[in-house]
């Protein structure tokens, strides 16, 4: 009797829906927290939060233009890390896509933990205080936050036909509901928002004007606020599963930034129009803020709840997005046997890779507890960000070796043909993005905090520690066989 053909990863998502992952795992607290959140973070950033987020921008353009690259080339899921494995070395394939894959789990379950908060400032501004008071108990917060998790991990479960019923609608209300904050940027300003202070407020608020400019508090504030732009990587993920990859990878990629690049700075520009950013600043420093938060007081009445909704949503569309990301990093690594070989299960009927999924919930869900018993949500932002950056460094550096390293698949490359394209690419993207690693460090590293593990630094470098134990263990057990060590790492995975 003949054996069942093993159940595979299906081509079924379209540009759109590539683009639209992109955008789902970039646009959430990236736009509607960290931007304001900064002055906590960076106390001394003042009024250059705007100028910080534009500079922030670039390194994030130079890594999309690597990942746009090298996708063309590897169109298969697993991402920085198949780009990095075949075009660089294998342990820093692994060490890439291990950091993304960290970074981002955690992040999965800061953003759910976040979440909770919207939906309280929606109770409170409908005037329904007991739920408010309800969702402010800390187990029913991260109740709701497990089962936000959860439902998603489920979601992904049932397919992409599934997931792209869900994805689309959200992200058009994202984008639809955030145009309502770029449009009152140009009603309000901020003698509008003090005015609406003076009737609410019983403690009178006196704006301060500016604070001298500092390079290293400059680079501080855009390392963390580069965070905003992590999420077009997910794309890259979607390459077993895309229809056309080889054209819609890049393409996706370069939407997403471009696209969700000036949404970002039309909508924090908006806010900064109307709030003083010294008030944004002193709330930060007491508070869990959000713009929807703070713009309620000035909006009318209706306006306030529809942009508490769509960030609400925004933050929402991260999880489906991330999961999926986070789940074919882990496909990738068991296909080509540095991970336990069950993790390529795939569902014969959903066509989905269930038991990764599962981990990643778990992992999220540790995200959550993390972000609980830390008090401040800051510490998963800033672990992400120390991922991302290792992550993107290496994928400059691949864009530079691979020619080398692999000359069959560099010459696939179909994105910037022109070698002295690349090298401008790879040389900017790798001095953008040391710069910020450097500074983000330091900072991270110059903090007094009550306990090592409040620096993101050592919990990172523990997690790579244990990731690298796990990478020379099936290492090893490949090694016994060179040559097959050697054709799958210079090769792209079967279908």
């Amino acid at each position: 009797m003949k054996k069942p053909a093993k159940a595979t990863l299906t081509r079924q998502m379209g540009l759109l829906v590539v683009t639209a992952t992109g955008v789902s795992s970039m646009v959430g607290a990236s736009i509607n927290i960290v931007p304001f959140m900064i002055h906590r973070s960076v106390p001394e950033i003042g009024s250059y939060v705007l100028w910080a987020f534009v500079f922030a921008a670039l390194p994030a353009l130079m890594a999309g233009f690597a990942f746009a690259i090298l996708s063309s080339a590897m169109p298969h899921a697993g991402g920085s890390y198949l780009y990095a494995s075949r075009g660089l070395h294998p342990y820093l394939g692994f060490v890439a896509s291990f950091s993304q894959w960290f970074g981002l789990s955690i992040v999965i379950g800061v953003i759910a933990y976040l979440t909770v908060p919207f939906v309280r400032d929606i109770a409170l501004v409908a005037h329904m205080e007991w739920l408010a008071n309800v969702l402010s108990i800390p187990w029913v917060r991260v109740g709701l936050s497990l089962a936000m998790i959860w439902f998603f991990v489920w979601i992904n479960f049932k397919g992409i036909q599934t997931y792209s019923r869900l994805l689309l609608p959200m992200v058009v209300l994202i984008f639809a509901l955030g145009g309502i904050v770029i449009a009152s940027g140009l009603i309000y300003d901020t003698n509008d928002y003090l005015a609406a202070l003076e009737t609410t407020s019983t403690t009178p608020f006196t704006p301060v004007s500016d604070m001298p400019f500092n390079w290293i508090t400059f680079l501080s504030a855009a390392a963390v606020l580069f965070s905003s732009f992590i999420g077009f990587d997910a794309i890259a993920q979607t390459g077993s599963e895309a229809k056309n990859p080889t054209r819609n990878l890049p393409l996706a990629i370069l939407l997403a930034i471009l696209g969700v690049g000036v949404f970002y700075f039309l909508f924090t520009a908006s806010v900064y129009h109307m709030v003083p950013w010294s008030y944004i600043a002193l709330q930060a420093q007491s508070a869990d803020i959000t713009a929807p938060g703070m713009l309620s007081l000035i909006l009318p009445s209706g306006w306030d709840i529809a942009i508490l909704a769509g960030a609400a949503i925004a933050l929402i569309n991260d999880l489906p997005a991330m999961l999926l990301s986070v789940s074919r990093l882990m496909f990738a690594w068991a296909r080509d046997g540095i991970f336990p070989q069950a993790i390529t299960r795939v569902h014969p009927k959903n066509h989905t890779p269930y038991i990764a999924l599962i981990i990643a919930g778990i992992i999220a869900s540790i995200g959550v507890l993390g972000s609980h018993f830390a008090g401040d949500f800051f510490l998963g932002i800033d672990i992400m960000v120390i991922a991302m950056l290792v992550n993107f460094l290496l994928m400059s550096v691949t864009v530079l070796s691979i020619p080398r390293v692999n000359v069959n698949l560099a010459q696939r490359i179909s994105v910037f043909r022109s070698r002295r394209l690349q090298l401008i690419t790879g040389v900017s993207g790798i001095i953008l993005i040391s710069i910020f690693l450097i500074t983000h460090v330091y900072k991270d590293l110059s903090k007094e905090l009550e306990a090592w593990y409040f620096h993101s630094t050592y919990v990172w470098l523990l997690v790579m520690a244990l990731g690298s134990l796990v990478f020379y263990y099936h290492w090893r057990q490949l090694s016994h066989g060179p040559e097959q060590a050697k054709n799958i790492f210079k090769t792209l995975p079967n279908q």
